[in-house]
């Protein structure tokens, strides 16, 4: 994959941050892609996990107050750095996020702290479970 690939995919991934459009971020997703998450133990792998879990972070973590903070590039992808406030709990996060082809291949969430952790996974969950 060329660079200009990947930048230009790591642009159409803020796009979909920005426009909240389900139909884009499917269009961005490797039909291979691999999505691991901070809180569940194994990789979820396919192109439906993955967009089942990206469009549900997008739903608790997106909008209002959500910002990148820190942004890292190589050749095939890219680390940003995100942070969020809910219920006074500053949610400070990485997205490792891999290209391949033109398309998220593979996408790594690590949050900190504990506490930021917890709420995710119970945000998360309650997410997850009206899909």
């Amino acid at each position: 994959m060329t660079v200009t690939a990947a930048i230009t995919a790591l642009d159409k991934w803020y796009g979909y941050m920005k426009s909240h459009d389900k139909a884009a971020l499917w269009d961005l997703l490797h039909p291979d892609a691999v999505f691991e998450s901070p809180v569940v133990h194994t990789p979820q792998r396919g192109r439906d996990i993955t967009f089942k879990y990206l469009s549900s972070a997008e739903q608790v973590l997106g909008g209002p107050g959500f910002k990148y903070v820190g942004e890292w590039r190589s050749d095939n992808g890219a680390v940003l750095e995100f942070e969020k406030e809910i219920d006074g709990i500053v949610i400070n996060g990485v997205d490792i996020i891999t290209f391949a082809d033109g398309k998220i291949s593979h996408f790594k969430v690590m949050v900190r702290p504990l506490k930021a952790i917890t709420l995710l996974h119970q945000m998360m969950g309650a997410q997850l479970a009206k899909q």
